[in-house]
C-alpha cells in the first residue's frame, strides 16, 4: 500500500475556539498551528500521530450551519476517528456522553466497534476501535448493539 492513512480533513466552523476546545476536551487533541489573514482563520488540530483537522473560520461563510441527515451531506458524510486503545475508546465515550455529544450507544459492526457523536458545529463524527470480540468474516448492520457495552 502506498498510503499510511489520512493526513487531514478540512472542516468549516463559525467558532474556532469552541470547536478547538471540544476536540481538546473530548480527545486530548492538540493545537498544531494557526494562521489568520483577511477574514480567514485556519487552525490545525492534531487528532492523531499523522492526522489533523484543518479548521477554517471564514467571515461571512455560513456553511458550518448547514447539516442534513446521514447520506444526504454530499461527498463527505462524516468524520471517523480511530481510538488509540480500548481504554482510550472508553474514556472518549465517557467524555462524549458527559458533554451531551453522544448517547453512548456502541455499534458492533463485526470488525470494529463504533460510537457516533456530534461536535459543537453539528458535524457527525464516529470513534472506532478494532472489536476485541470480533468473529472473523462476520459483519453486522448499523444499529447492532455491542454485547460488551449493551449486555442482553
Amino acid at each position: 500500500m502506498l498510503l499510511d492513512g489520512i493526513n487531514h480533513v478540512a472542516v468549516l466552523t463559525a467558532d474556532t475556539d469552541r470547536l478547538t476546545r471540544f476536540y481538546r476536551e473530548m480527545f486530548d487533541a492538540t493545537l498544531d498551528g494557526e494562521m489568520r489573514e483577511d477574514g480567514l482563520r485556519l487552525t490545525l488540530i492534531k487528532v492523531g500521530a499523522t492526522a489533523e483537522l484543518n479548521v477554517f473560520e471564514i467571515t461571512g461563510n455560513d456553511q458550518a450551519e448547514r447539516q442534513v441527515p446521514m447520506f444526504g451531506r454530499g461527498r463527505l458524510d462524516h468524520l471517523g476517528l480511530q481510538a488509540a486503545s480500548l481504554d482510550a475508546f472508553d474514556r472518549v465515550r465517557d467524555r462524549l456522553v458527559a458533554a451531551g455529544a453522544s448517547d453512548g450507544f456502541v455499534t458492533d459492526f463485526g470488525h470494529v466497534l463504533s460510537l457516533f457523536f456530534r461536535d459543537p458545529d453539528g458535524l457527525e463524527g464516529e470513534v472506532c476501535i478494532p472489536n476485541p470480540d470480533a468473529e472473523p468474516g462476520v459483519l453486522n448492520p448499523p444499529g447492532t448493539p455491542s454485547r460488551r457495552y449493551h449486555p442482553a
